[in-house]
C-alpha cells in the first residue's frame, strides 16, 4: 500500500479517496487538533496547472456557501517553489460518508429524503448565484443517518457563465454544458434528474456524450425510456419529476430546485421507510481503470 505524505502542519490519518488529479486525505491539524478532509493537488508539470485552477475555484466557491449539505471549505494552502505553485491544499470539512454511486438507497423513502436534501442545498446555492455544474452520484456523500453532503465544487460558477472549454461528465451531462451555452440552475436540474434516474434503473440517461464511448460527442441520441417502464417500483410521479427533469431544452425543465424538493416530498409523503426496494437488485458499479486521455464513464471533461 502506498505510504501517506508527510504535509506540513498537519498529520495525515488516511487517505479517503481521488479526484482529478487530485486525492484526498483525512488530517488532523497539529495545532487546533482539527479533524478535516484536506484535498492536496500537485503540480508535477504544465497540464496540471487547470487541476490547480480547478482547487482555486472550488475555494472561491466553496468559500461563500453556508448550508448543511454543501461541504465547507476552510482555507487554501499554496505551497510554492522557486515562486511557483508546486502543490494546493484545499482544507475542508470532513465527512463520514459514502458517496451516492457506492451506497444507494435501498428504498423509495431513502431515495426521495436523499435527493430531498440535495435539491435543499442546490437551491441555497442557485439563491447565492452560483451552479454546481457536475452532479453526479460520486459527488454526493450519504452517512448513515441519510444525511448528505455535496462535494467538489471545482466546475462550479456564476450563473450565466459560458465556459470556453466542456466540462462534465459524460453520463451526466446537460445538453447546454456540450454546446458551451450559458450554464443556469436548470443545468443542476437536469444533473440530478439523471442521477436520480441511475439510481432507480440501474441505467443513464442518453445524453449528447456518450459515457461508454469515453466522451465521443455528436453521438446520435437514444430516445429517453420512462423510468417506470424499466422499473415498476418506481412510482409514476417520481418517473414523471424525473422525465421532466431531464428534458433537453431547459426551458422544460422544472422552474427550480425548490419545485424539485416539494414535489419530492410528496414522495416522501406517500412512502415510508418499510417501502419495498425501488432499484432492481444490484451489484455495486464496476469503476473502469482511468486513463488520462479516455475518461471513464464517470470521469469529469475538462
Amino acid at each position: 500500500m502506498e505510504p501517506l505524505p508527510k504535509i506540513p502542519d498537519f498529520e495525515v490519518l488516511s487517505r479517503l479517496g481521488y479526484g482529478a488529479r487530485s486525492t484526498i486525505y483525512a488530517v488532523c491539524e497539529k495545532r487546533t487538533r482539527q479533524i478535516y478532509a484536506l484535498k492536496r493537488v500537485i503540480r508535477r508539470n504544465a497540464d496540471d496547472d487547470r487541476f490547480l485552477q480547478q482547487a482555486e475555484q472550488e475555494y472561491t466557491v466553496a468559500s461563500q456557501l453556508s448550508h448543511p449539505v454543501l461541504r465547507k471549505c476552510h482555507r487554501l494552502i499554496r505551497r510554492r517553489r522557486f515562486l511557483t505553485v508546486a502543490e494546493l491544499d484545499l482544507l475542508m470539512e470532513m465527512f463520514d460518508g459514502i458517496t451516492l454511486d457506492v451506497a444507494r438507497p435501498t428504498t423509495l423513502y431513502g431515495l426521495a429524503k436523499v435527493f430531498c436534501q440535495v435539491a435543499k442545498g442546490l437551491h441555497t446555492m442557485h439563491h447565492l448565484g452560483f451552479v454546481h455544474a457536475d452532479i453526479k452520484p460520486n459527488n454526493i456523500l450519504v452517512n448513515v443517518r441519510r444525511q448528505c453532503k455535496i462535494i467538489d465544487f471545482g466546475q462550479s460558477c456564476r450563473i450565466g457563465t459560458t465556459k470556453t472549454r466542456i466540462q462534465g461528465t459524460p453520463d451526466y451531462i446537460a445538453p447546454e454544458q456540450v454546446a458551451l451555452k450559458p450554464l443556469t440552475p436548470a443545468t443542476d436540474v437536469f444533473s440530478l434528474g439523471a442521477s436520480l434516474y441511475w439510481c432507480v434503473t440501474d441505467r443513464h440517461v442518453p445524453t449528447v456524450i456518450s459515457g461508454k464511448k469515453r466522451g465521443t460527442i455528436g453521438s446520435p441520441i437514444q430516445p429517453l425510456i420512462p423510468p417506470h417502464e424499466l422499473n415498476p417500483r418506481v412510482p409514476a410521479p417520481l418517473s414523471a419529476l424525473i422525465v421532466e427533469c431531464v428534458q433537453p431544452q431547459p426551458a422544460d425543465r422544472p422552474s427550480s430546485m425548490d419545485d424539485i424538493r416539494a414535489r419530492l416530498q410528496l414522495v416522501l409523503d406517500a412512502s415510508d421507510s418499510h417501502s419495498a426496494p425501488v432499484p432492481a437488485a444490484h451489484e455495486p458499479p464496476e469503476v473502469p481503470a482511468s486513463t488520462d486521455d479516455e475518461p471513464p464513464a464517470d470521469a469529469t471533461i475538462t
